[in-house]
């Protein structure tokens, strides 16, 4: 009988702690210090059942970037699977934008969970870096992209959405700036050659 009960409980676990991220960024984006318990409560989810997953508030922070930075990561093998490598690179782009908003928008709570002597760092970048590099090699052997680029070139060229915050306009102005860096991006691509009217056109 307890093995039966073991699958729908790792469900209803996991559903519970999706809900309680999903909660916790919103709260925690509006004031760093949103109690807890009033998470909890939104959250539908007892207290117990709270701390059992995030057993302090510099847990549930750190978590919360974590995840929502995985999140973009993992998007990037899918959208290469159902899209051209160059529009991939372009949407993923803009997921990274909306994390970048997620991280401004946390980032009083992050300099509470992590800045005091002992307290955790933040997850490192490996995972963004990494489907950065998968997103530019694909379309670097499409010929789409200039060659030679790395995840590293691509991080540097937009910078600027690490400027910006939730309250600036952020989609017209960062859809703006991706345009332009995905532009550049594509001149000298072996298999986009110049036309009047372009970047580098003659």
């Amino acid at each position: 009988m307890p093995q039966r009960k073991d699958a729908p409980l790792r469900s209803d676990a996991q559903r519970n702690r999706e809900r309680i991220l999903e909660v916790a960024l919103a709260e925690l984006t509006r004031a760093a210090d949103a109690p807890l318990s009033a998470i909890a409560k939104k959250a539908g989810v007892g207290q117990g059942t709270f701390y059992r997953h995030f057993p302090s508030r510099e847990a549930l922070v750190l978590e919360i970037y974590r995840h929502e930075m995985q999140q973009v990561a993992d998007s990037a093998a899918p959208l290469l699977e159902s899209r051209e490598p160059d529009r991939a690179l372009r949407e993923w782009m803009d997921r990274l934008a909306r994390f970048a908003m997620t991280k401004a928008g946390l980032a009083d709570a992050l300099r509470q969970a992590t800045s005091a002597p002992g307290k955790p760092a933040k997850p490192g970048h490996a995972p963004v870096t990494e489907a950065a590099e998968l997103l530019l090699r694909a379309a670097e052997r499409a010929g789409t992209i200039r060659p030679g680029v790395t995840a590293d070139d691509l991080f540097l060229a937009i910078g600027g959405l690490w400027t910006l915050g939730p309250h600036d306009d952020w989609q017209r102005r960062t859809t703006r700036l991706l345009d332009f860096v995905m532009d550049g991006l594509r001149v000298g691509a072996p298999g986009t050659p110049s036309t009047p009217g372009t970047p580098g056109g003659r």
